[in-house]
């Protein structure tokens, strides 16, 4: 046999082996997607043997090119490969897919699984991210390459589904990537026509080719030729359009190979069957019907060639010391970035103001903090959903990112808010700290995004603005009332409402010192008293709730609210001073308090004090826990209504004598 047929021959093998492993997985698992990893087989060989630079010895080093499988219902085509490639998997880890705490659940997990560049699953989201990761790759090489030194040099691919180009966030993204000209992003559309219900002609009949051709892409279609050399032709072509990303679409059959499988509904999610499995192990000439069973020679094959692949690191290792010795502080900056560590006293300076009746709304305040924030930490980029001038969330001095010009610190998403929580999720996973901005009401629109960031535990920064009632004449559609118990109840992911300028500068801190969790900032619209600096300790946010007001001995009740509900808490307080003793809690951050030991909890929220009053323009449901079985909550029940501020806090009954009135009735209540 000669070397090239050897080649071939193991090259075919190993094709099949990734088939053969995932079917077997699935039928182990008895679940999961055996037809999708099965079809893809070249796809994931061709991109890790002859396509990418990685190194599975390292697979966290700067500029290796990622991967990003957004049709992560086909997990078990990276948990192939990733085995036959070397990363820290072993074959048990395949035989324990989908099974509790095994590096191999059903969708890839950030974090979780090594050679997982983010967590994918949710349709659309990976190849979201990953226009925000191709994004980070050319504003990282134009603020760290020098003449010589081109230190940032890397390709984002992404393999996707019918399933992604049909949902919303995927246009979303996709028109920001063409707009900015990532012609780094490399995505392969896996179009075998397949999903749950059956042939996709039921719900989807447009051009999708042409639908990325009209957002700036270059497309390239292989029709029903997706072999390993062919799609290895057609990613080396689109790496050379540097101006475009690259759509490369390919015509796949779904279970390939199965006699009574291929191109059915069934074989999307369901396992093929012991019985279909030894058919199709025969139509692939199978050696044998043992389950995971690896053919000589095939490890070997395929670790050789990621073997050359590899020494790209290397290379870049050799040219990183030389830049390093001649650019030290940016090449500290750059190694700082995806560890997200902060310089060591970056935040002792925090801003703070002095008490003042009048104020100014929580947004501006935030304006003027994320200019200190930025001013310290050069990686903090942003934008807003085209809101710039009311979230207040331009870095002043800054450019705007173009596909001219990636240095730039503020970006455009466009009105696109499920696209920008992605693209923000994508920005921060590479080393930036990202946020993106909206008013409060469209989180519904960017909730998946913010949801994968927790799960990841990515410390994304997603800003809210206009965050009640209180935003005033738009009404209804544009008052959030349910919003916070929503982003509330999500795991992982810290709130904060900051009362006053004060708060606003700790929350900014807090949220810039995160490494592990994504924070949500929420901001007023409209004007509150900037409260008394040294009544607002430095740790309010990490600490979640603190005493703001007290009243001399035991406190006999106690009002609490967050944002711009705490001033109002205050006047009521005073209004009650000549008969009760009454203490004055602000809590920016329910997640943060909650993660505190008992007995602080208990020193803020003395148990023996029953008559509490918890006052938020937003829905009741976060306030049960803490009120307790006698207090009160002044809050929203209803939709808002379009009229000015005042007279909706009036309508509403956001008063001071309101509250009052609901604190008589809680201390009645427990002295009852």
């Amino acid at each position: 046999m000669s070397v090239a047929t050897e080649q071939s021959s193991l090259e075919k093998l190993s094709v099949d082996t990734i088939r053969t492993l995932s079917m077997d997985a699935v039928q182990k698992a008895n679940s999961g997607h055996p037809g999708t990893p099965m079809s893809l087989a070249p796809v994931a060989y061709a991109l890790f043997t002859r396509v990418m630079k990685h190194d599975p010895s390292d697979s966290q080093w700067i500029d290796r090119d990622r991967f990003v499988l957004s049709a992560g219902h086909a997990s078990m085509l990276l948990y192939s490969t990733l085995f036959l490639t070397g990363y820290d998997m072993s074959l048990d880890d395949l035989k324990q897919f989908r099974q509790l705490e095994s590096k191999t659940p059903g969708h890839p997990e950030y974090h979780h699984t090594e050679g997982v560049e983010v967590t994918t699953g949710p349709l659309g989201q990976g190849i979201s991210m990953a226009v925000g990761m191709a994004l980070a790759e050319r504003m990282l090489a134009a603020r760290y390459n020098r003449d010589g030194h081109d230190v940032i040099d890397h390709f984002t691919y992404v393999i996707a589904s019918d399933g992604d180009m049909q949902e919303g966030v995927q246009f979303e993204a996709a028109s920001v990537a063409g707009h900015l000209g990532l012609g780094r992003l490399v995505v392969f559309y896996d179009d075998n026509h397949i999903s749950i219900e059956g042939d996709t002609a039921n719900a989807m009949s447009e051009d999708v080719g042409k639908r990325y051709e009209a957002m700036g892409w270059d497309v390239t279609h292989l029709g029903e030729d997706v072999t390993v050399d062919s799609v290895t032709s057609a990613f080396e072509a689109a790496k050379q359009v540097t101006d475009k990303p690259s759509l490369v679409i390919g015509r796949t059959h779904i279970a390939v190979g199965a006699p009574n499988a291929q191109d059915t509904g069934e074989a999307h999610g369901s396992p093929l069957g012991e019985e279909e499995i030894r058919l199709t192990k025969e139509v692939y000439g199978w050696p044998s019907q043992e389950p995971f069973f690896l053919p000589d020679g095939v490890v070997d094959h395929v670790r050789e060639l990621v073997a050359e692949r590899a020494k790209a690191r290397q290379s870049w290792e050799d040219a990183f010391a030389a830049y390093k010795e001649a650019f030290p502080e940016a090449a500290a900056e750059l190694e700082r970035g995806p560890t997200h560590d902060n310089p060591e006293g970056w935040d002792a300076d925090v801003p703070r103001k002095p008490a003042d009746a009048k104020g100014m709304a929580t947004r501006k305040a935030s304006n003027e903090v994320l200019q200190w924030v930025a001013s310290k930490l050069p990686e903090v980029v942003g934008g807003s959903a085209d809101l710039a001038p009311s979230t207040l969330t331009l870095i002043d001095g800054a450019d705007s990112v173009t596909r001219d010009d990636y240095a730039g610190r503020n970006l455009h998403f466009g009105i696109r808010e499920h696209g920008m929580g992605a693209i923000v999720n994508g920005l921060t996973v590479s080393g930036l700290r990202a946020f993106g901005a909206t008013f409060m009401n469209f989180a519904d629109y960017m909730k998946g995004a913010i949801r994968i960031g927790a799960i990841m535990g990515t410390p994304s920064i997603y800003v809210f603005t206009h965050d009640s009632i209180g935003l005033g004449e738009d009404g209804p559609t544009h008052q959030p009332i349910e919003h916070l118990v929503h982003l509330r109840a999500t795991p992982g992911l810290n709130v904060v409402r900051p009362a006053d300028f004060n708060e606003t500068a700790l929350a900014w801190r807090f949220a810039a010192n995160s490494k592990r969790e994504p924070t949500a900032l929420v901001f007023s619209r409209q004007g509150v008293p900037t409260l008394d600096p040294d009544a607002v300790p430095l740790d309010a946010v990490e600490r979640g709730a603190y005493v703001l007001r007290d009243a001399d001995g035991e406190p006999e009740l106690i009002l609490m609210g967050t944002g711009t509900e705490v001033s109002l808490c205050v006047e009521a307080a005073e209004a009650l001073a000549g008969e009760f003793k009454v203490r004055v809690v602000s809590m920016p951050c329910m997640e943060r308090f909650e993660a505190q030991d008992q007995a602080y909890r208990d020193q803020v929220l003395p148990p023996g004090v029953r008559a509490r009053v918890a006052v938020e323009a937003a829905s009741p449901y976060s306030w049960y826990r803490w009120v307790g079985d006698a207090g009160g909550i002044v809050g929203m029940t209803t939709y808002g209504a379009s009229a000015p501020y005042k007279d909706l806090y009036q309508h509403f009954g956001f008063t001071p004598e309101r509250v009052a009135e609901e604190a008589r009735a809680a201390v009645g209540r427990v002295r009852s």
